[in-house]
């Protein structure tokens, strides 16, 4: 079976996890110190990402907020159909 993520992926995202773990990763936009693992992840596959490593497209990032609309929406119309 194929390799979901190229070696170089992999290399990355090990580096971003030493650089979390020593506390020297920041994030991009605020450069705030990470601290989660996922985010430390997320980081060394988008730098992967940018260099041309085989990384898979990133999914569609779903908000809590706008999942809270959508669930808030529906129970107001369930309430509207039961009068």
């Amino acid at each position: 079976m194929a390799r979901k993520y190229s070696r170089k992926a992999s290399a990355d995202v090990e580096r971003a996890m030493k650089k979390r773990k020593a506390g020297t990763l920041k994030s991009g936009g605020s450069g705030r110190k990470v601290t989660s693992r996922k985010q430390a992840i997320a980081i060394g596959l988008s730098e992967a990402r940018r260099e041309g490593a085989k990384v898979p497209k990133q999914g569609s990032k779903k908000t809590a907020a706008s999942s809270k609309k959508s669930v808030s929406k529906t129970r107001k119309s369930a309430k509207k159909t039961k009068r």
